[in-house]
């Protein structure tokens, strides 16, 4: 059975959908597909939409046929004004979202490869949602469609162009209940299926909590924290309430920060290690009294589940429903609303040892349990084979 993931960017990106991507390309391939990748030839989120990184043609990488097409220059700056409202929280007109979805980025020739060879796979996997791979590419076969939409609770999903396109594919694949809760209320009831599957967890890897502290010479006990520096990840949010906790409360409590991008200005009691290694990351992550994740946006969270395989309790932010319904599944850890109960979480932790090493104790169960990868790729298989049956090759 041949299968194609239609994706933004590809290749060894980090990042929440780009590692989703990845991982599960090369698992259903190792498990006996034919798995092929469609994708233009942009590096990666970071780098201009405009600008082909990747050498446009067909390689063949762990597994996976990935086939790479050529971007055309864009207007950069009407997108960019349309896109600084939604990031706002705004909404937009019809007009606007035509701008969206155009100016993104063009790749007319990914589009005809879609149109003339979609019925040589027996199924579409189009991730993430917000991209214009997703709205034009499913388009052309929703009947062969499935979106991972990766969907969080914010301005874009409210735009007509994905009410109008996404639930009409054959199918949807949703990490969480609240994700799947959110999809039905932005996008209504439909005839497609959606499916709460989850996405896949590595949880083999090694951690070792001395061989960070010496690396990086961290002695006093901290939170840590792994994700891009923006708003949209919470990172503003977290430094906020931090500089608020350490002002009040005289602890020799330390934040510690792994991620990209810049920062300045920090509060006290912050050590900033920018990007590490993944295993100086899986480290940090044991070698930590909590995970502290503030993001307002999330449709599973790859890094909690990381942590809670290390051993480290974790401590959310609550507004996000995601990562609220993970801990009271889990009861893995806690969370907090404001700056008040940030520094409640935070004192109760840290005085109560052993309350925090039973939840650090359920959330690794909790992520043995629901997301290892071979739970995650019997689940695909199966789905594939289901919904593969009922598609008819026209060519």
């Amino acid at each position: 059975m041949k299968i194609a993931f239609v994706t933004p960017w590809y290749g060894e990106i980090p990042g929440g959908a780009e590692s989703e991507t990845r991982e599960t390309a090369r698992r259903l391939a190792a498990a006996g597909l034919t798995v092929e990748v469609i994708t233009t030839c942009i590096r990666d989120f970071f780098a201009p939409w405009d600008k082909n990184f990747h050498r446009a043609g067909v390689t063949f990488e762990d597994g996976v046929t990935v086939r790479r097409f050529k971007v055309r220059r864009r207007d950069y700056q009407a997108f960019a004004a349309v896109n600084a409202t939604l990031m706002a929280g705004g909404g937009i007109s019809a007009e606007n979202e035509q701008t969206y979805l155009h100016e993104m980025f063009k790749s007319p020739a990914l589009l005809h490869y879609l149109a003339q060879h979609h019925a040589d796979y027996q199924l579409l996997f189009f991730i993430p949602y917000m991209f214009a791979t997703t709205v034009l590419g499913c388009q052309i076969a929703p009947e062969r469609s499935i979106i991972i939409p990766c969907l969080h609770d914010e301005a874009y999903a409210r735009l007509g162009i994905f009410r109008d396109s996404l639930p009409h594919a054959r199918a949807m694949i949703l990490h969480s209940n609240t994700e799947k809760r959110l999809a039905d209320q932005l996008w209504g009831e439909s005839a497609q299926t959606r499916l709460v599957l989850g996405e896949g967890v590595q949880t083999d890897f090694v951690y070792d909590a001395t061989r960070f502290r010496k690396k990086y010479g961290v002695e006093k006990p901290f939170v840590l924290w792994v994700g891009r520096r923006s708003a949209g990840k919470g990172t503003p949010l977290l430094l906020k309430h931090w500089r608020q906790f350490v002002r009040e409360n005289p602890t020799d409590l330390q934040l510690v920060l792994i991620g990209p991008g810049e920062l300045s200005n920090l509060p006290a009691q912050t050590i900033d290690l920018g990007f590490v290694p993944i295993q100086d990351k899986y480290d940090a992550m044991a070698a930590a009294l909590a995970f502290v994740h503030p993001s307002p946006n999330e449709s599973f969270s790859l890094v909690l589940m990381e942590s809670w395989v290390a051993g480290t309790p974790a401590l959310v932010n609550g507004k996000t429903a995601v990562l609220h319904e993970h801990c009271v599944r889990s009861n893995g850890g806690l969370w907090w609303e404001n700056g008040a109960e940030f520094a409640a979480t935070l004192n109760y932790l840290m005085a109560n040892p052993t309350s925090a090493a039973q939840m650090a104790a359920n959330g690794r169960q909790y992520v043995l349990e629901n997301y290892q990868w071979e739970t995650i790729t019997a689940k695909y298989v199966e789905l594939i084979e289901s919904l593969g049956k009922g598609v008819v090759k026209t060519k």
